[in-house]
């Protein structure tokens, strides 16, 4: 893992200026970290297991608001909101769900809610994506950009099935060399954060934004491999202990995925750059995603212990 940073490349620096802005963006983070405790205590059936605990609602919060450094904490909420559920989905799907068929019922009720249905009784999961719902249609931009909504929805459910479907095959023996690498990225929106963008999209849209939404995607669903290849080159060890997919379980040791991600941040600046000067904000959003990741996944993760 690489060091933090020295002193020396602080001290160039306009010391009192720097820490002053990231002690701004820091309140902020608290304060998102706090709306994202509530939520769960609000949640406990869907918060309960012991990996989901505060320091992960901290970091979440703290990547909401260094990825969006200019928004105060009501700002980040839909994107923490979102990116908290996606946690308690994949605990759900990945370590709770035994078979394919309960994870397509979890899918089914998703689905469902988020067109607009009623939220299962006793259930926290779609309990809390109604509540996400709501708060995503009640911005301006929802009526044009619903269909984008649930469409990225249904991609990072059916991946999430697809990947359960995969880990079953390898623990059974049926598929050991199976999926390839290749197959496994493009599996990248079980990941999530195409979905929190377009949630975050829709609630900040502006007219650039909506001039530009499906080349956003494009790119946001690069940068989502990206966090993907990074968060399997941090947590190699702890998927092989839960019984998770990782990358360099499929022939890829971290040379050929450091060499993917590489190429795949060019791709992302070559699609950025004609969208830079129309909608400069939700570029900044998408290159400081993988700033902030890059950073983070080299010192840590999210997940708590079991």
């Amino acid at each position: 893992m690489t060091a933090p940073a020295s002193f020396r490349d602080f001290a160039a620096a306009d010391g009192m200026r720097d820490a002053r802005t990231s002690g701004t963006v820091m309140a902020q983070a608290v304060k998102c970290a706090r709306d994202l405790a509530r939520c769960a205590d609000e949640h406990p059936d869907l918060f309960d297991a012991k990996p989901i605990d505060e320091t992960l609602f901290n970091a979440v919060a703290c990547a909401n608001a260094f990825g969006s450094p200019w928004l105060a904490a009501d700002g980040l909420q839909i994107a923490a909101r979102t990116s908290l559920w996606i946690f308690g989905l994949d605990w759900l799907v990945d370590h709770v769900a035994t078979s394919r068929a309960e994870v397509e019922d979890v899918n089914r009720r998703c689905l469902a809610v988020a067109a607009g249905g009623d939220p299962v009784p006793g259930d926290g999961l779609t309990r809390f994506l109604a509540e996400i719902r709501d708060e995503v249609a009640a911005a301006p931009a929802f009526e044009r950009l619903r269909g984008d909504w649930l469409a990225q929805l249904g991609r990072l459910l059916d991946c999430g099935a697809r990947e359960w479907a995969w880990k079953a095959a390898r623990s059974s023996g049926g598929a050991p060399s199976g999926p390839t690498f290749e197959e496994y990225l493009d599996n990248a929106d079980n990941y999530g954060s195409a979905w929190v963008n377009i949630s975050h999209w829709t609630v900040h849209a502006d007219r650039g934004v909506l001039r530009h939404i499906g080349e956003l995607q494009v790119v946001s669903r690069e940068v989502q491999k990206i966090l993907r290849l990074l968060n399997d080159l941090a947590t190699y060890e702890r998927d092989v202990t839960w019984g998770d997919l990782n990358a360099q379980m499929l022939g890829a040791d971290r040379d050929r995925i450091t060499a993917r991600i590489g190429e795949l941040v060019d791709r992302c600046r070559e699609l950025t750059r004609p969208l830079r000067a129309d909608c400069p904000e939700a570029v900044a959003y998408l290159e400081r995603q993988i700033g902030f990741s890059t950073g983070f996944y080299e010192m840590s993760d999210y997940w708590g212990s079991l």
